[in-house]
């Protein structure tokens, strides 16, 4: 990551000084080096305060359920007991979309969409946010934010060309650092260590753990739907495989 980070600044540098030299801001330019190269090296402090301005940013962007909305009410249910979870101060809402999607961030932010209580069963829908809890505490949120920091950095950088639209692009550094968090695309193995984490999730709970499998078939039947979930989170059949085994392990 380090040395991808640094090669990728250099190489955005040396293009960039090629301009004329009136049409460069050398403040910018720099601060854009540092911020890629601290991508690299970003704190779990660092993404928690990252994660507070993206989940911000969100729930701008969406309808947020009110806490006497039912949907605000059933999450509420469901939720029940979980303000702490492995070291996270969790925060829930629900937003009002029938996209098929949820996400937790680094600051313990976690975000259910009401298309996805429409299909699932309240068990289900606990299967899905330890899984997204997983993501967060097994580190796969915080490379995705790396990616998504070193991103901004190309903007900050690029802002210092002293284009207009670049310079917007910029400002709007936080916006797509949010999208890129919440539609992260993990690998096969990262899926399938969320999954395990979340089935130990239900367990430590005492939530059916089998509520896995049936969340997880559910995602895999609706495969065809162009649903955020579905597509950043597709349910193979070796998903569903790994789960059973988990569960028939113990």
């Amino acid at each position: 990551m380090t040395i991808r980070v640094f090669w990728g600044a250099l190489s955005l540098l040396a293009a960039l000084t090629s301009l004329p030299a009136q049409a460069l801001d050398l403040g910018n330019l720099a601060g854009g080096l540092i911020e890629l190269t601290k991508a690299a090296t970003l704190t779990d402090s660092d993404a928690k305060a990252l994660a507070f301005e993206a989940s911000r940013y969100q729930d701008s962007k969406h309808q947020v359920a009110a806490a006497t909305h039912p949907y605000a009410q059933r999450l509420s249910h469901i939720v029940r007991g979980l303000q702490q979870e492995d070291g996270l101060a969790l925060n829930f809402k629900v937003y009002l979309t029938p996209e098929l999607n949820a996400f937790a961030m680094a600051d313990g932010t976690v975000r259910v969409y009401s298309g996805l209580l429409d299909k699932m069963q309240d068990d289900e829908v606990r299967f899905v946010i330890g899984h997204e809890i997983g993501h967060v505490k097994l580190g796969h949120s915080k490379k995705a934010m790396q990616v998504a920091y070193a991103a901004s950095g190309v903007r900050g950088l690029a802002a210092g060309s002293g284009y207009q639209t670049i310079a917007q692009l910029s400002a709007s550094a936080i916006g797509g650092l949010a999208e890129v968090l919440v539609n992260a695309q993990f690998s096969q193995s990262q899926e399938n260590a969320a999954d395990l984490y979340a089935v130990d999730f239900m367990r430590r709970h005492g939530y059916p753990p089998a509520a896995a499998v049936s969340a997880l078939r559910k995602l895999q039947a609706l495969g065809g739907d162009s649903a955020s979930m579905l597509s950043s989170h597709p349910a193979s059949a070796d998903r569903v495989s790994r789960v059973e085994a988990a569960l028939k392990a113990r």
